[in-house]
């Protein structure tokens, strides 16, 4: 490479990572590669990690040394940071794929850079390793010795939790900076700036705005898919503009004025047909109704196709799981208890894995809860005691309930006559526990559908017990 800033003597070329950062500027490139910021001004997003004297600005501006572990979704801007780093700072800079670099060439490149730190000019190394996860545990032990000394600065980027995919003493060696996805509005902005910038579509095609929603949609966060998606589309109305010139017999396209990139252009350009779905109008809440209620009914070929349209409509896999968490509590309760725990596993491997492999989390979800025993005894019960309560029934708490942890406490009858429930065989005595004002009344009412069938029996012979007094 004609720069010499991503080759290393004694490194193989199928050692680095494709040339995915050395590459960026000539025509062909990818538009996504091509629109990488130059510097941390033109970064998108991750505001978090761009504040005066934070870790990553003292590393791209104050040549600090440090080594980093940049942990989040795809097109968040990992391999972007790396960019910014190897064009905003003085050090050579070396790319590693963790697909087909092995222990020889972390070696190599550890070696090669400290014999670099000898010269009489220094050069400081910066080693860029993608998906870093993918490494052994021999090849992560392999760059050790480099970070611990700092021989070189490691820039590793993984989509997944580090926790589990580093090994601990690299983990402990570098810092961690967590990237978000990004928002439809930093996604506008790259796109915006796609459009104009002469690296870019250079001012040559206009994007219409029911096709920007719905490449916003599509892209999901991730920046990397929505410049693609973009460029395939701008191929896509470029021959179609060109094509209708011909026919026509008149100038070439964009002679005129910026070529058109409408709804239908891009729905064919990337064989994605366009959700009719607004996520902040009726639609989004229509379907995610559509979605709960269907659960409700046990219909699970309904729901999945509600869910269905909901991913492909790039909606926050996040509210999805807040709602299926809600359901499992208030459609389901007590009639599966465990429904629970499915949701809020769901809900967790949205956050550690993203989309699109999430979408197999909620689909699990989905189908068993909908096919889980129904019962709605949890949210009637917990609402009839907060309607008494609203209603004023909040008598005093029995005094054998009260606390007699303190001096003086039994002197007044707190805790007096209390009965320890461990020490009768069944578990349970008959004593008073609720306010007189509210005594005796039922607000659990448990159906004999699935799992709670179990907890209305036991209910039955707890409540004779109780009240046996």
């Amino acid at each position: 490479m004609s720069d010499g800033l991503f080759e290393l003597p004694g490194v193989p070329a199928s050692a680095r990572g494709g040339g995915s950062l050395a590459d960026a500027d000539h025509t062909s490139a990818p538009l996504a590669v091509r629109m990488r910021p130059r510097g941390l001004d033109e970064l998108v997003g991750q505001q978090h990690l761009l504040s005066p004297g934070s870790p990553l600005r003292r590393l791209v501006e104050g040549d600090q040394p440090m080594s980093l572990l940049l942990w989040g979704p795809p097109g968040t801007g990992k391999t972007t940071i790396a960019a910014v780093v190897s064009h905003a700072t003085n050090r050579k800079f070396v790319e590693l794929s963790a697909v087909t670099a092995g222990v020889k060439e972390v070696r190599q490149v550890i070696d090669g850079a400290r014999r670099d730190l000898t010269r009489a000019d220094t050069v400081e190394t910066v080693l860029f390793i993608d998906e870093v996860h993918r490494f052994t545990k021999a090849q992560q032990d392999a760059l050790l010795p480099g970070v611990e000394n700092r021989w070189v600065t490691l820039v590793a980027a993984t989509t997944e939790n580090p926790f589990f995919s580093v090994i601990s003493p690299l983990l402990s060696r570098s810092l961690l900076l967590t990237l978000e996805s990004l928002t439809d509005d930093d996604i506008a902005v790259l796109l915006d700036r796609a459009l104009v910038d002469e690296r870019g579509l250079n001012g040559e095609f206009e994007l219409a705005a029911d096709a920007k929603d719905h490449l916003l949609r599509m892209a999901g966060g991730d920046a990397r898919r929505a410049l693609t998606y973009l460029e395939a589309a701008a191929g896509g109305a470029k021959a179609r503009a060109a094509a209708d010139k011909s026919v026509a017999g008149t100038a070439e396209p964009g002679a005129d004025g910026p070529v058109l990139i409408d709804l239908k252009t891009l729905e064919t350009a990337v064989d994605r047909a366009a959700v009719r779905y607004d996520r902040a109008g009726d639609q989004h809440y229509d379907v995610a109704s559509a979605l709960i209620k269907s659960i409700r009914g046990s219909d699970v070929d309904a729901a999945m196709h509600y869910l269905a349209r909901m991913i492909e409509a790039g909606e926050d896999p996040r509210f999805i799981a807040r709602r299926l968490v809600i359901s499992a509590s208030e459609d389901i309760g007590m009639g599966d208890p465990t429904a629970l725990g499915v949701a809020i596993a769901a809900a967790e491997a949205v956050q550690l894995i993203g989309m699109p492999e999430a979408r197999i989390n909620l689909a699990q979800a989905v189908v068993a809860l909908a096919l889980a025993p129904k019962s709605n005894a949890v949210i009637l019960a917990i609402d009839a005691a907060i309607a008494d309560v609203k209603a004023g029934k909040v008598g005093p708490v029995p005094a054998h309930l009260r606390d007699a942890h303190y001096s003086g406490a039994k002197k007044i009858g707190h805790g007096a006559s209390y009965q320890y429930s461990h020490n009768d065989p069944r578990g349970v005595v008959g004593q008073q526990y609720a306010p007189d004002v509210v005594d005796k009344v039922d607000y659990y009412q448990p159906t004999r559908r699935g799992g709670e069938a179990a907890y209305a029996e036991a209910l039955t012979k707890i409540r004779e017990i109780l009240r046996k007094r």
